[in-house]
């Protein structure tokens, strides 16, 4: 009871100076929103990156030639490309691979009609759609044969199909790439954009073998693309398949790799570490006008406590006690901070939603650090008000009341 008739003592002190009190409760306004904004946008950055390269592939590794070489005066030193037999070796070796798929990519131009369209144009076998989780959206994949034969047969991005055809049916048709005519067999889902920005889905795939004889002249491959199976550990895998081509590529055991195996964990942990520092970095910085707000508080209440030094020296004079002026002050200052909270939260979580559907990354609502943020305020309004509040309780009665 005593506590309520506190708080209504706080508020009717709060409504008496309501512009003042207004201004007051703007910094902490100011930064839980802001604090409230940068964390969640940050959160939805972080998941974007993550289910991004998550698109790219489920537990996949890269495998290239040359990568990490490097010669006299730091510059990267030529390397023998891999052949179909190195894929073939991983494959059978080894343990806990769900696909493996040697790969080739050229540039090409891709005619149909009057349409036309430069592209990427990859050589790679049907173990290659599923290391990427790329589904068809109509037709079929390459056959065994049309793989061991180098049949002159394709699959479309649909980047590649809305250039050439539109609206249009791609299935059963027939297209270019340079010089040679390709049948189109099926066309592929939509990906969109990776993280890195570059377009997923302008993209051709092509049988291996019919790229390296009719396109390339050899038997290269410029890249080995691996995937292991579900709850299998890719730094067992990456480690077994360095240690299997340095042993085929006969790498000497003190000298330095002439490829590389790139996890693609270990990029989605890079990228996700490096937007959760940075949203860190950014809520640290909004923290600060909380600070500032605590700061505005603390000021507010001084000039309170001198205004009503009469008022104070009453209230001590009739019998109240130190600690009850105490805990009115107190109450007014927490009351202050807190409603600053509630709007600073409402306005964080609106800036939050407005600019995550601005910059296109999900809208990701987090209550811990909501919690967190109304908790916060209302610390700062214990630590900045206590120090009003005690000289408030500490006055002189007599002296109080002769204050003009």
């Amino acid at each position: 009871m005593m506590f309520w008739e506190t708080y209504l003592l706080a508020q009717r002190a709060i409504r008496r100076n309501v512009l003042r009190s207004s201004l007051t409760v703007l910094g902490i306004v100011i930064g839980v929103a802001a604090v409230i904004a940068m964390v969640t946008l940050g959160s939805g950055a972080t998941a974007k990156v993550t289910g991004d390269i998550s698109k790219l592939g489920s537990n996949m590794l890269h495998v290239r030639p040359g990568q990490g070489m490097r010669g006299p005066g730091g510059a990267r030193a030529s390397a023998a490309p891999f052949k179909v037999e190195d894929a073939d070796a991983i494959e059978h070796t080894v343990a806990g691979l769900m696909a493996v798929a040697p790969t080739v990519t050229v540039a090409r131009q891709a005619i149909s009609g009057s349409a036309n369209w430069s592209t990427s144009v990859t050589g790679t076998t049907p173990a290659f759609l599923d290391i990427k989780g790329w589904q068809l959206e109509e037709g079929r994949s390459f056959t065994p044969g049309e793989v061991r034969s180098g049949k002159a047969v394709c699959l479309l991005g649909q980047t590649v199909k809305k250039q050439l055809f539109e609206n249009d049916a791609a299935t059963g048709t027939a297209i270019r790439l340079g010089k040679i005519a390709f049948k189109v067999i099926g066309t592929l889902k939509e990906k969109g954009q990776s993280s890195f920005g570059t377009d997923q889905d302008d993209i051709v795939i092509i049988p291996l073998r019919t790229l390296q004889r009719r396109m390339k002249g050899n038997t290269d491959v410029s890249a080995i693309m691996v995937s292991a199976d579900d709850g299998v550990s890719t730094e067992t895998v990456k480690a077994d398949i360095e240690r299997l081509m340095r042993e085929r590529r006969g790498i000497k055991p003190n000298a330095e790799d002439d490829f590389n195996v790139r996890d693609m964990k270990e990029i989605i942990d890079t990228l996700t570490g490096t937007t959760k520092v940075l949203t860190a970095l950014l809520a640290s910085v909004a923290g600060v006008s909380l600070l500032v707000g605590g700061i505005g508080i603390m000021n507010i209440m001084m000039v309170s406590v001198t205004e009503r030094t009469r008022e104070i020296g009453t209230r001590l004079a009739i019998g109240a006690l130190a600690r009850d002026v105490l805990m009115q002050f107190l109450v007014e200052s927490v009351v202050l901070s807190s409603f600053g909270g509630v709007i600073g939260i409402v306005f964080g979580l609106s800036a939050a939603g407005i600019g995550a559907n601005l910059i296109g990354v999900p809208f990701i609502f987090k209550p811990g650090i909501v919690a967190c943020a109304f908790l916060f305020s209302g610390a700062v309004g214990v630590v900045f008000g206590y120090f009003p509040a005690r000289r408030a309780a500490r006055l002189d009665p007599i002296v109080a009341l002769r204050y003009e």
